[in-house]
């Protein structure tokens, strides 16, 4: 999900950030940020509007969160995001309808917290990795989908390392392939 060395200079790590590639050349993913641009309008294009559309909160870990702060325009999300982290933080309110809330009390809280912003519109837990674990063990993750990038990292970040297989099943819900990417949509079920 992610290769070695990431930090706010290095987003995603080293040859990470190959892994939006093929949301980079979406006519969709501009259009989202208020610019003409983009080469591509298609199948990837319908997957990044159709998400945004359904997301009415994000939450993410603190180390994605410092990783993107600097490199997110503003009002990237156009919702609330609850970042969770350790500390006692003020949120950060950008201009635009992104507020994000520092959470330190644990996934549940974040989550309760998103339901209520969500207003019935999907929740989205961006990551990192270690984020979307804690909620893939704690059994709190209906579906997610992948965004399958022909990029080789060699190492870093895997996202089902340190899953409990045991709490749950998946199953593939959906495929639907690109010439840059594969998108892998899965239902889970809590055993």
């Amino acid at each position: 999900m992610a290769g070695n060395n990431g930090g706010p200079q290095n987003p995603l790590g080293d040859g990470g950030a190959n892994i939006h590639q093929w949301m980079f050349v979406q006519k969709a993913f501009w259009e989202h940020l208020g610019i003409v641009d983009g080469k591509e309008d298609n199948e990837d294009g319908t997957i990044f509007r159709e998400t945004f559309v359904r997301a009415g909160a994000y939450i993410m870990g603190k180390r994605m969160f410092e990783e993107g702060k600097p490199n997110w325009p503003q009002d990237l999300f156009k919702a609330d995001v609850y970042v969770l982290t350790h500390e006692k933080r003020a949120p950060w309110i950008q201009k635009g309808t992104t507020t994000f809330y520092f959470i330190n009390d644990g996934i549940e809280s974040a989550l309760e917290k998103a339901k209520q912003s969500a207003k019935g519109k999907d929740i989205r837990i961006q990551g990192g990795v270690a984020t979307i674990q804690q909620f893939i063990n704690a059994g709190l993750v209906d579906d997610f989908c992948i965004h399958l990038t022909p990029i080789l990292l060699g190492c870093g970040k895997r996202l089902f390392e340190n899953i409990d297989k045991v709490k749950s099943d998946i199953e593939i819900a959906e495929v639907i392939s690109s010439n840059l990417t594969t998108h892998i949509k899965y239902t889970l079920t809590n055993k």
